[in-house]
């Protein structure tokens, strides 16, 4: 009985690539602006972009808000980034409505 991995997003890597090209910063910067530069090396960006890895639920979410895009276009290969990055997505919203609840 084996077990059987769940589907996974093929266009993801290029899709976080094409992120920090857009922002045109590097591996560091996208660590600090994700706010992981003190835990985990530049090299996994690296990973996550050559589709070696694949990030964590909550840093492909930063990754989201920094992009100014709703998480689903990272992960339905179906849809596209939008065209100029960032996109104009209102994740402040979504973090007070959060926080009130707390």
């Amino acid at each position: 009985m084996g077990t059987k991995s769940r589907p996974k997003p093929k266009r993801l890597h290029g899709k976080l690539r094409a992120v920090r090209d857009a922002l045109g910063i590097s591996q560091t910067e996208m660590l600090k602006r994700l706010g992981i530069d003190d835990t985990i090396n530049y090299s996994r960006i690296s990973e996550y972009e050559l589709g070696k890895r694949e990030p964590p639920l909550m840093i492909l979410l930063e990754y989201s808000r920094i992009a100014g895009v709703h998480m689903e276009a990272f992960v339905d290969d179906t849809l596209d980034l939008p065209d100029k990055l960032p996109g104009n997505v209102n994740h402040e919203l979504i973090r007070r409505q959060y926080s009130k609840k707390l």
